[in-house]
């Protein structure tokens, strides 16, 4: 019999383990639209699955009918803001250990910066980001590496 990730010596196939698992799933939670669509075109050409929410509300209720790897998230959305969605994240036992990355422009943001950490956000990034920036991110955190919470 033959099993995914071993080599079966005078095979003249290999199966990668890389090729059956499934892509990393993330859900970007955007309000404007051109701004979620180039992340998620960013985040599609990366190779991840991306779920897509326009506001707070909507998040939550993707996040928890369909667990998420990773959740990044605008902090100024409709209904319930970036701050208040992410505390729910961790209050919720089914999405607590998502990782919740903010990528933000909002301009409170820069009077206080630990607000985003507080509320439970892994990481913080701010308007414009670096496509790298966001892809190394969510990678680190869905291979447990934990960051250092960045500001």
């Amino acid at each position: 019999m033959y099993r995914a990730g071993l080599t079966q010596d005078q095979s003249s196939y290999t199966v990668a383990v890389s090729q059956l698992a499934p892509s990393p799933t993330v859900l970007l939670v955007e309000d404007d639209r051109d701004d979620r669509q180039v992340f998620a075109d960013w985040l599609t050409d990366a190779g991840f699955r991306v779920m897509q929410a326009h506001n707070g509300m909507q998040a939550l209720e993707q996040a928890v009918h369909a667990v998420p790897d990773v959740v990044v998230t605008d902090l100024n959305i409709p209904g319930i803001d970036g701050f208040e969605l992410t505390r729910r994240l961790k209050l919720d036992e089914r999405t607590r250990a998502v990782p919740v990355i903010a990528v933000t422009g909002y301009a409170p943001f820069a009077a206080d910066p630990g607000r985003a950490l507080r509320a439970g956000c892994d990481v913080v990034l701010e308007k414009p980001c670096s496509r790298d920036d966001l892809e190394t991110a969510i990678r680190k955190l869905i291979t447990g590496e934990r960051l250092q919470p960045q500001t």
